[in-house]
């Protein structure tokens, strides 16, 4: 498996499934097929900080020559050359190694905007379904901060990193070229250092990973608690809320702490490692020399060299702590970007044509049990169908029971019932957000341009930053103006949007344009239209406009699904009423199935519903008695 999948509890009962975090493996060969395209970058980038570090080898010989001066009683003229040499040393390893590092940078940049770049790609053709088992929290922390925390790696940790590797393997290739047993007095150093980091990498790999998801989940509690705001302070709820966010960022913070206590120890073995090798290499000279192999100043080129390995070593072995975590980071990116771009429908919806075999209804009026009454076990072609439809999203705890309905083609069905009846989790099964557990949604065959064979527009919508045009446009790209009036005028909307300041050019949404409620949803409306799908899903999609702005939005809705198959969850009956066929769910599942004054009629589940309704609401609110809409026959 290229990735991996993990789950949290959120403090109550409710475990998510979290997007799943791709494997070490699969994370390196991402990276090498992110590279690829920059071969020769990535050669520049290694020639380059060769060099430089090569150059930069030449000061230690050329202090030890100076070294041996002295000690040989030279004239002070002899120093000259060598002072010179250094110098230029200095000069081109500066130069070299500025380019080495921008060189590097380059490439990390490069590489890093191709990943966010797939990251927004996959993440914005992630089923609706898996960002929901998930939470946003953890989509958030993954574009947040995991990207941010690459981020900072590519620009800072990764130049250090491969400069001091690179220092690290030539200086020891330098000392072995002095005396091979300069080599091997340093190499002493190297147990503790390789089991020092054996060590981190072993606690590190795991702590940070799940420091991550105990930021995810921290972050995905404070959303819940303020996009809730209102509802918790209306049950005073601030204190348990309170606590599970003090909780999620103790946890956090803890993870924190761990990490910073691993660090620290990590830095006690690192000293012993030096302390070690530092003092081979010294006692390795002192015999040496006494020996008349190697002369004072080798010893001394030898000595400066180990010691200059303390910066480098230090900085690779610290550096595996942003390795680390931008590593955790980067395995949870990639679990994403690994993703399928918009793979075969879900298990459980077919798009095929012509489906059969199926329960359709009768539209008798009366109470049913679990579905639509019987009929003909064929429905037209182009008709959305579910099909013995079993659905919980917790084992033990079903929210629909065997339902069978049948939309037929430009049909306008109402779906009514009181809460928790099952309806939205039976509209979104319809609109291919949740996968049912079991049974079958079979939608049309035939799609608009751009793929799309249903669309669903809830109660939740969103105004994207930047002009209006834009937000619009969102649905079908290639729409002119024109047909971007047109889709506002059929929902109302083009009078207020011509009368902005700019029009269709006004910026709207973060720090522009302010818009009502009404306004957004007839926005999300125009968007249907544009999108032109065969099959519509109105979720509560006129809820949030009030009481002023309802029949506004309730019209717009109207003209949006005109034409198209439609399945509408009413928040007002007076939309079921005027809807071609209404049907009621009760517990998770269809009780009855007809027209306005057929249920009506019956004294069943609508009827009480349409009573209590009418009864608060003025005599202006209710809906007319002369529906125009044809009624299919067998209704």
């Amino acid at each position: 498996m290229s990735a991996e999948a993990a789950t949290v509890t959120d403090g109550t009962t409710t475990t998510r499934e979290l997007l799943p975090t791709a494997t070490p493996a699969r994370t390196r060969a991402a990276l090498r097929e992110l590279v690829r395209p920059h071969r020769r970058t990535a050669l520049a980038c290694l020639a380059t900080m060769v060099a430089a570090t090569a150059v930069g080898l030449l000061v230690q010989p050329l202090l030890g020559h100076m070294v041996d001066l002295v000690a040989g009683h030279r004239p002070p003229g002899d120093l000259t050359l060598p002072a010179v040499l250094l110098v230029v040393v200095a000069l081109v390893q500066g130069g070299t190694t500025a380019l080495g590092l921008s060189l590097v940078s380059q490439l990390g940049e490069s590489v890093l905007a191709r990943l966010r770049e797939r990251f927004v790609d996959r993440a914005l053709r992630l089923p609706l379904e898996q960002v929901e088992k998930a939470g946003t929290g953890d989509l958030s922390a993954r574009v947040t901060r995991d990207v941010a925390r690459v981020g900072e790696a590519v620009r800072s940790a990764l130049p250090e990193l491969v400069r001091s590797v690179l220092a690290i393997v030539l200086t020891l290739v330098a000392m072995a070229a002095l005396d091979w047993r300069f080599l091997l007095a340093a190499l002493i150093a190297v147990p503790v250092q390789a089991h020092t980091a054996r060590w981190y990498v072993r606690n590190a790999v795991p702590l940070y990973a799940r420091e991550r998801i105990a930021t995810g989940a921290q972050q995905q509690q404070l959303l819940d608690t303020i996009a809730g705001a209102g509802t918790v302070r209306a049950y005073r709820l601030e204190e348990e809320h309170t606590a599970h966010v003090t909780e999620r960022s103790s946890a956090a913070v803890g993870m924190t702490m761990r990490g910073v206590e691993l660090v620290l120890r990590f830095y006690n073995r690192l000293h012993v490692a030096e302390y070690t090798g530092l003092a081979a290499v010294l006692v390795t000279g002192f015999f040496l020399v006494r020996a008349g192999s190697v002369s004072i100043g080798t010893a001394t080129a030898a000595a400066l060299y180990f010691h200059s390995l303390f910066s480098p070593v230090n900085s690779a072995l610290v550096l595996l702590d942003d390795a680390q975590t931008a590593t955790a980071a980067l395995n949870r990116l990639v679990g994403v970007t690994d993703g399928p771009a918009g793979g075969p429908a879900p298990a459980g919806v077919d798009s095929g044509t012509d489906p059969t075999g199926i329960d359709t209804d009768t539209g008798s009026a009366g109470r049913n049990t679990g579905s639509e009454p019987s009929a003909p076990d064929t429905e037209p072609s182009g008709a959305v169908a579910v099909v013995g439809v079993h659905h919980a999203y917790e084992p033990g705890r079903p929210v629909l029971r065997d339902v069978h309905l049948t939309l037929r083609p430009g049909e306008r069905v109402a779906l009514v019932g009181p809460s928790g009846a099952g309806k939205t989790t039976l509209a979104k099964l319809i609109a291919g957000v949740h996968r049912p557990a079991s049974g079958s949604v079979r939608l049309p065959g035939t799609r608009t341009a751009g793929g799309l064979s249903v669309a669903l527009v809830t109660q939740e919508t969103h105004v994207f930053a930047g002009p209006l045009a834009a937000d619009l446009r969102l649905a079908r790209d290639t729409a002119d103006d024109d047909e971007l009036r047109a889709a506002l005028a059929t929902v109302d909307a083009l009078d207020w949007v011509e009368a902005l300041p700019d029009g269709l050019a006004t910026v709207v949404g973060e720090g522009g344009h302010r818009l009502t409620p009404a306004q957004v949803q007839q926005l999300a409306l125009a968007r249907l239209v544009l999108a032109d799908p065969p099959v519509a899903v109105l979720d509560e999609a006129t809820a949030e406009a009030g009481s002023t702005g309802a029949r506004l939005l309730e019209r717009a809705a109207a003209r949006a699904i005109e034409g198209r198959t439609a399945l509408v969850v009413a928040h007002r009956l007076t939309q079921a009423a005027a809807a071609d066929r209404i049907v009621v769910m009760e517990d998770g599942r269809i009780v009855e199935s007809g027209h306005h004054d057929e249920l009506c009629a019956a004294g069943g589940t609508y009827a009480s519903l349409w009573q209590a309704w009418s009864g608060t609401r003025a005599h202006a609110d209710h809906p007319p008695h002369t529906n125009t809409a044809p009624t299919p026959k067998d209704h």
